[in-house]
């Protein structure tokens, strides 16, 4: 077993390249491997494997839980005595005195971890509220495997050939993600974030089904939000105020370090917003990091530099040559190795890089969208809701089966007449779409719609069909409004399982640890609470952000509109990286895989290439599955 370990812990030394270390308790049943990236106690004392004091616990332990020395002090004030000053310590003793539950419902971090309880012979795992760090599980056929990568997992013989999951593939296909719990493989799921399992060692469960029937939540994102709605907050500075003060203890309590930390600044509200909290609470100054794009319409560069002028940061930047960008593709599917096609994981792992050769740590802004009604999509889908409402049916049905020609010349007579958060949507190629939307009455199922990469996914995998996801649920707290309704399905699905995956992959791919203090669950709590005129407004995004942003910038620093974190991904398909392309999408490697039916991804393709349409996207989606194929499944 001792070799097993050794190469699975292996698998993930880019996440840990600082220690290595392998325990196994006396039975030789249990074994636990773990990768060190040093950051708090970089003494010997700090190393996992970790036995607790009185011996009854074993841990491995991924992630970090802010305010520890404060429950390191409620601690000690019960009895306990610490070796070292690490939070691993402190997770240990927290369940030998609260146990397990009580002990996650004390933690305040981002945290993946399995725990062996000698005296109850059962490991406990369990993963932090919003899903920040990852956890997989593998049951098959006795044996139960675990690890922060997939790749950890492929290096134990009971999960080295595993069988691909097209419901999962399909799945993929919609979102450009896989949805939790499930994976790109059977026998293996996530564990869902704010939630605990635990797994006998001497009954393993039989299946994975059987193991995920186990988990049991000690956060539920549903239950906060309905709290939330029956305990409001009524005053907006009193809430404003609320906010402002979690936060500056969240990025506090964030830069507790033993090595250096940045900040990754992008000039958005959100990362601007940590910035300029993190210099008024940092004891030293702060580094700031970003991305120069050449294509003016993504670079945000400028931007940041003024925000970081302003704050007086150690500010440095990296520019985005394609020559860089493209190098970095072909390192996409052993980064995320499970496939994953959101395109702004190229600058992502870009700004990782760039921040890496100066600090360990770097804090981001990601999170303020899904809780602060950040994203344009929700401003889209209100125009829709009212269009829908005064749109006649039989326009609908005739914009649907109309020729391309007649839409072209009705999209540019019709613009002026839609309102401003739909114009782009409003040109030849997408008219179309706007009318088959606007047809979908269930305001849930319209959003699933728009967001969706391919809408009719199960018509391109072949013998895949979509399960159930947070995303599709219909479980969604009651009472609530149109905007918080979507925030609530990105909180629990596109959070977690999009934006949270692509910083942990790019990060840790480079030895950086990302720490996000708007992801603080009692922010995120407040943010619940607080009134819904301070979580969105149709004339700007993010009105309570924009409001403790506007205590610390002048107006002129953060009233630009933000383009995104994205890339000229359309332009690039059709240029530098089309020879590429249409190798992963020729027919011929297609027929051969037998995952996709051909024909609609090269209608597609030939649209695109022809720029009658952008199917960037949709079409990043099978480039990525088919390269995470060539390289994890032997084709």
């Amino acid at each position: 077993m001792v070799a097993i370990l050794r190469q699975m812990a292996f698998a993930l030394a880019h996440r840990g390249p600082d220690d290595a270390g392998i325990w196994l308790d006396q039975d030789n049943r249990v074994g636990l491997c773990h990768r060190r990236l040093s950051i708090i106690d970089l003494s010997p004392l700090g190393a996992q494997p970790m036995q607790s004091a009185s011996g009854r616990y074993s841990i491995v332990y991924n992630g970090e839980v802010y305010g520890f020395l404060e429950l390191r002090d409620e601690l000690e004030a019960r009895g306990s005595r610490f070796r070292g000053h690490s939070d691993t310590e402190i997770l240990l003793e927290a369940v030998e005195i609260y146990g397990l539950e009580g002990a996650l419902r004390r933690c305040n971090g981002m945290f993946a971890f399995a725990l062996y309880d000698k005296v109850e012979r059962k490991v406990l795992f369990a993963r932090d509220r919003m899903g920040e760090k990852p956890l997989y599980i593998g049951v098959h056929d006795g044996a139960v495997a675990f690890g922060s990568e997939l790749k950890s997992l492929r290096k134990h013989p009971s999960f080295a050939h595993p069988e691909l999951d097209r419901d999962a593939l399909a799945l993929y296909l919609r979102h450009n993600y896989v949805p939790t719990p499930y994976t790109i493989y059977r026998g293996i799921f996530k564990l869902p974030p704010g939630c605990w399992l635990s797994i006998s060692v001497d009954e393993p469960p039989l299946s994975m089904a059987a193991a995920l029937g186990s988990v049991r939540p000690y956060w539920d994102a549903f239950e906060v939000v309905e709290r939330g709605y029956a305990d409001r907050i009524e005053s907006a500075e009193e809430a404003l105020l609320l906010l402002d003060n979690t936060l500056k203890a969240a990025v506090r309590e964030r830069i507790v370090s033993d090595v250096p930390v940045g900040v990754l600044l992008s000039s958005g509200i959100d990362s601007s917003l940590v910035s300029a909290v993190m210099q008024e609470v940092s004891p030293t100054p702060v580094n700031t990091y970003t991305v120069r794009f050449l294509e003016e319409d993504y670079n945000e560069a400028d931007a940041a530099a003024a925000v970081a002028g302003y704050l007086k940061t150690d500010h440095t930047e990296i520019t985005a040559e394609p020559e860089t960008a493209f190098g970095i593709i072909s390192s996409l599917p052993d980064i995320y190795d499970e496939p994953f096609a959101d395109p702004s994981q190229i600058p992502t792992l870009m700004v990782a890089k760039l921040a890496r050769k100066t600090v360990t740590v770097a804090l981001s802004g990601d999170g303020g969208d899904e809780f602060f009604g950040g994203y344009k999509r929700y401003q889209q889908m209100m125009a829709f809701d009212r269009l829908a409402k005064t749109m006649p049916s039989v326009a609908l049905h005739a914009a649907k089966g109309a020729p391309d020609w007649l839409l072209d010349i009705a999209s540019s007579l019709s613009r002026s007449m839609i309102a401003a958060p739909l114009r782009d949507e409003v040109t030849g190629g997408r008219l179309r779409r706007l009318a088959e939307l606007l047809q979908i009455q269930d305001p849930d199922d319209r959003y699933l719609n728009f967001v969706s990469q391919w809408t009719r996914p199960t018509d391109v995998v072949l013998g895949g069909k979509e399960p159930s996801t947070a995303f599709s649920s219909k479980r969604i707290p009651g009472g609530l409004g149109s905007v918080d309704r979507m925030m609530f399905r990105d909180m629990v699905a596109y959070l977690p399982d999009n934006i949270l995956v692509k910083i942990d992959r790019a990060s840790m791919a480079v030895g950086l640890e990302m720490r996000t203090p708007l992801l603080d669950y009692r922010f995120i709590e407040l943010a619940w609470r607080s009134p819904r005129t301070l979580c969105f407004a149709d004339n700007h995004s993010k009105p309570a952000l924009r409001k403790l942003l506007s205590r610390r910038l002048p107006d002129k620093l953060i009233s630009a509109n933000k383009r995104g974190f994205g890339v000229p991904l359309n332009a690039w398909l059709r240029g530098p990286l089309r020879e590429w392309a249409s190798d992963m999408l020729s027919p011929s490697r297609m027929r051969r895989d037998g995952m996709f039916k051909v024909e609609p991804i090269m209608n597609r393709w030939k649209a695109h290439l022809s720029g009658n349409r952008d199917w960037g996207p949709q079409l990043w989606t099978v480039l990525m599955f088919n390269a995470w194929l060539e390289r994890w499944m032997g084709l």
